[in-house]
């Protein structure tokens, strides 16, 4: 029968394994029953900003450009991180392409990464409001009135549930309801709704953990919650459900300062202003974009690149240094690439404090703050209870992601709710564009 609506659910970490237990997922586990499963190969870096991308355009990063959750601006000297606007995605829009095929067709997108100035029709993303002692708590929209319907509807979403110390279920859980009422007033052809819940718990005690595997549990809930509200609502024989996921954890216990090693060695200039060392991006030889388990190396001279490799290379946690040819071995050879791309051990992720002395760390180092950082950093997971700081304690994280695909561990989960479009058993990341297109389009076997 055919479906007028695609609703894709983005998960982030839900792996083949999971799905075999019977106590974590059920409620996933009786879509599977009705419906298919199918293994998905992560693209190269596995963070988000990149494999969404690629989700989007169905291209590697050496296409569409998202090299990793920062991007920087050779011109401008500055690195920014999680640019939330569709601008840097070079490439056709998996909705673009959509309403070409079908001028009728729309799409809702949902708290996924680059949604702002997105040219999808309906849009939900977080846009706080920082003003000087105190921020509003806001997301932008389109139409412009549609987050305002929401509140009315849901209440507030609050941004400190979907990062930070307070990050919990029930950001996926405003998420979810925002993406039913959307599903239910505008019927979009193809809905895509971000769940970031399975991120916090793997990162803060590592994957395998109780901790995060109470988190799969809580997910597990909210989507059987969502089939039945669907039901309700006689949505549900008209919709195809899609859960699809981005990256596997690994378990880490080593921090690797690759900053620090660079200053140490004259490669990373500071200036301190107030007692703080401040970046000075423009005047250091070598700098690390520091996310997850990769790292971007930006080598001002090329003379100095043999060296800078040399020097971490032997870094403890360093697995690889690429250079040219790896970069285009593994499609990564973007102009917004580091000269040099730096992958730890599975063991281990890379901090992106430059400074040499916690005593000469920047204010918003010790907040939540993730525009402010040229790099990304998870301990903002967490917080001292006697200061209400982020402490500066890299120790405490035990999840990490990012590296290639190397075996079967790596893959995670594509869940189709029923079975009129056959997949195969394994997809690689560059393929979730097309078939989502396919399923939108009705059309068969893959």
């Amino acid at each position: 029968m055919r479906k007028k609506h695609v609703v894709v659910l983005d998960m982030i970490s839900l792996q083949p394994k999971h799905l075999r237990d019977p106590e974590c997922t059920p409620h996933i586990q009786k879509i599977i029953a009705e419906g298919q499963h199918a293994k998905i190969r992560p693209v190269f870096p596995a963070v988000t900003g990149t494999v969404q991308a690629t989700y989007l355009t169905g291209k590697p990063p050496n296409e569409h450009g998202i090299i990793c959750n920062g991007l920087p601006d050779r011109d401008y000297k500055e690195i920014t991180m999680w640019n939330q606007t569709m601008v840097p995605i070079q490439g056709e829009k998996l909705w673009e392409k959509l309403k070409k095929q079908d001028p009728q067709a729309t799409t809702a997108v949902l708290f996924w990464q680059f949604s702002k100035l997105s040219t999808a029709d309906y849009v939900v993303t977080p846009g706080p409001i920082h003003l000087e002692n105190r921020m509003i708590q806001w997301c932008d929209s389109k139409p412009r009135n549609l987050y305002q319907k929401l509140r009315k509807k849901l209440g507030d979403f609050d941004l400190r549930t979907f990062w930070g110390p307070l990050a919990s279920i029930r950001s996926s859980e405003w998420i979810m309801q925002a993406a039913l009422h959307i599903v239910e007033q505008f019927r979009p052809q193809l809905t895509l709704a971000y769940l970031p819940n399975l991120d916090y718990n793997a990162q803060r005690f590592g994957p395998d953990s109780e901790a995060a595997r109470n988190s799969i549990k809580e997910i597990d809930q909210l989507i059987g919650k969502f089939v039945d509200d669907l039901k309700l609502l006689g949505l549900w024989e008209d919709t195809r459900l899609v859960l699809l996921s981005e990256y596997a954890f690994q378990s880490v216990n080593r921090p690797v300062y690759i900053n620090q090693i660079l200053n140490q060695h004259g490669y990373v200039a500071v200036k301190r202003i107030d007692n703080m060392d401040f970046l000075d991006f423009e005047m250091s030889k070598a700098f690390a974009l520091a996310d997850h388990q990769v790292a971007h190396v930006y080598v001002s001279d090329p003379a100095d690149i043999p060296e800078v490799k040399r020097l971490l290379a032997e870094l403890p946690g360093v697995a690889e240094v690429w250079g040219e040819e790896e970069k285009k071995q593994n499609a990564i050879d973007h102009d917004r690439s580091g000269e040099l791309i730096v992958l730890a051990e599975p063991d281990s992720w890379f901090v992106y404090y430059w400074w040499l002395n916690h005593e000469h760390a920047p204010e918003f180092a010790h907040t939540v703050d993730i525009h402010r950082k040229p790099g990304y950093d998870p301990v903002e997971l967490f917080v001292d209870p006697k200061t209400l700081r982020i402490p500066l304690e890299p120790d405490r994280i035990r999840g990490s992601h990012g590296l290639p695909v190397r075996g079967e561990n790596d893959e995670v989960s594509l869940v189709v709710s029923d079975r009129e479009m056959e997949l195969p058993q394994t997809v690689h990341a560059t393929e979730i564009h097309d078939l989502l297109l396919r399923l939108c389009r009705q059309e068969g076997g893959v």
